[in-house]
């Protein structure tokens, strides 16, 4: 049976809401709705795996991580049916859900935490939960299911340049992967403004440019680069980055048509106009 919870705590472990403070004022405005009934106590304590939703809107996957890697697979034309995958830094499951909605066979569900995962998952027969496990000591020892030959990396205080060495070795050769590139955790300390967020577009460029070639150095190839959907929990703006490993090769190439700096300038200019939308809402 799953464990209870207060509704403002899961609203924000979901993703459904930045802060405990704002999924407070959604409820106490009769916004949210568990099992379509409406939650009208931040306090109240409710089963983990309810379906929360907000306006009767629910949200597909059971984090807005989700919604990161839905539109890598779509834009970028990724094929995940029938692969096994490995989720870094997976958190409550929303790269590994949209996965598994996507055909995906099984997912390595990774996370240096613990007692995050979405309870769905936690059940799901497809889904390997590894918690409290620390991916740059993982061998191909741990993976009895067989290997990956996909991964997503959504990692937090922690470079992605500790990331990409150790994952060639447990991958399969022609394996794609999605890296969430953060860089609020890739620029130095000094780039980094009020409430831990960069939001000078040069900053952006620069840790795109600087994480593409140490990719290149790592023997992956470069595919494709946008910009997350969504901002993340801090309001931080993030970047999907596709690249594949084919296996053994010392450098990889870039076949990517746009420039980094292109690819910054439609983020900026995107999601400044989706939170104009959202404050006119």
């Amino acid at each position: 049976m799953s464990k209870k919870e207060r509704v403002d705590i899961l609203l924000v472990e979901n993703g459904l809401f930045d802060t405990r403070e704002k999924a407070k004022r959604a409820i106490m405005a009769g916004l949210i709705y568990g099992n379509e009934e409406r939650l009208e106590k931040p306090g109240e304590k409710v089963s983990r795996d309810v379906v929360l939703t907000i306006k009767g809107q629910t949200l597909p996957y059971v984090s807005r991580g989700g919604l990161k890697l839905e539109k890598a697979i779509k834009e970028f034309d990724i094929n995940v049916s029938d692969k096994i995958m490995i989720d870094i830094g997976s958190s409550t499951g929303g790269f590994t859900d949209c996965a598994l909605q996507n055909g995906a066979k099984l997912s390595y569900a990774l996370d240096v935490g613990y007692n995050q995962l979405a309870w769905k998952l936690r059940q799901d027969e497809r889904v390997v939960v590894m918690e409290r496990t620390n991916f740059r000591y993982v061998t191909p020892a741990d993976f009895e299911k067989g290997m990956p030959e996909f991964a997503s990396i959504d990692v937090s205080f922690i470079s992605l340049r500790l990331i990409f060495p150790v994952l060639k070795t447990i991958l399969r050769a022609e394996s794609d992967i999605i890296a969430l590139v953060k860089p609020q955790f890739e620029a130095g300390k000094e780039f980094v403004g009020k409430k831990g967020i960069v939001r000078d577009p040069e900053v952006h460029e620069h840790v795109l440019k600087e994480m593409m070639e140490f990719v290149l150095k790592e023997g992956y190839d470069i595919l494709n680069l946008s910009f997350s959907p969504i901002t993340g929990g801090d309001g931080n703006i993030e970047f999907l980055l596709h690249i594949r490993w084919e296996g053994n090769q010392e450098k990889g190439t870039n076949t990517f048509q746009k420039s980094a700096k292109q690819v910054v300038e439609e983020a900026h200019a995107t999601l400044k106009e989706k939170r104009q939308s959202d404050k006119q809402d």
